[in-house]
């Protein structure tokens, strides 16, 4: 088991593809207008570290959800969703952009080619740099609130002590807060997983609650 309390967490791509779902469907204009996301209001705010950068490109060649309409008809564009740490825009259909009073963002089906920008560390760095804390590799549960962030799932993985592994944990809880855990990324890996149509590299948080021994 993981000692409980306040540890730095790194999710690797697998696990981290789930943080950037979470601010896909937060961002996107189904949950807006229904006043059910914790970013209603915040477009154009500081949600991420400035070194964050979360972009769109539909017209990646030979990509499989390249499109140059989405599912309206409307035209696609590459786009940053996250520029600078900032949301530089929401996820909108034409129906939703309505319901908002905004222009859609051709987004009708969905996001199109999203890579979170990776950093230069593989993911042997990142658990150096953490020195003592948590390797997610895996998941479960559906304790995430959009309405408020609030995030709590069961995880398995391995704790790290002196910046190696320690021994393998499973049965235990990570929890925090979205709107804590965007802002609180310490680093982003350079181990991109490519087989998606959103690739991001593993992520490391400075700090979220640990429900263990």
């Amino acid at each position: 088991r993981a000692p409980t309390g306040p540890t730095p967490v790194l999710f690797t791509p697998d696990t981290a593809l789930g943080l950037v779902r979470h601010l896909i469907g937060a961002s996107s204009g189904g949950n807006l207008y229904r006043r059910s996301s914790f970013l209603l209001d915040r477009q154009g705010e500081a949600i991420f570290p400035e070194f964050v950068q979360i972009d769109e490109n539909p017209h990646l060649r030979g990509a499989d959800r390249s499109s140059s309409f989405d599912a309206e008809g409307v035209a696609t564009r590459a786009a940053p969703l996250i520029d600078a740490g900032r949301l530089a825009r929401y996820v909108l259909s034409s129906y939703s952009a309505r319901k908002l009073g905004l222009e859609s963002t051709g987004n009708a089906g969905g996001v199109r080619n999203l890579l979170v920008r990776p950093g230069s560390a593989d993911q042997q760095q990142l658990i150096r740099e953490m020195g003592r804390g948590l390797v997610v590799t895996e998941v479960m549960g559906q304790g995430v609130n959009l309405v408020t962030g609030d995030y709590s799932r069961g995880a398995s993985g391995f704790w790290i002590e002196d910046g190696k592994v320690a021994w393998p944990v499973e049965e235990i809880t990570i929890a925090g807060n979205l709107r804590d855990m965007f802002s609180g990324i310490r680093a982003l890996g350079a181990d991109v997983e490519r087989r998606r149509n959103v690739q991001t590299p593993s992520i490391l948080i400075d700090r979220m609650t640990v429900g263990g021994d």
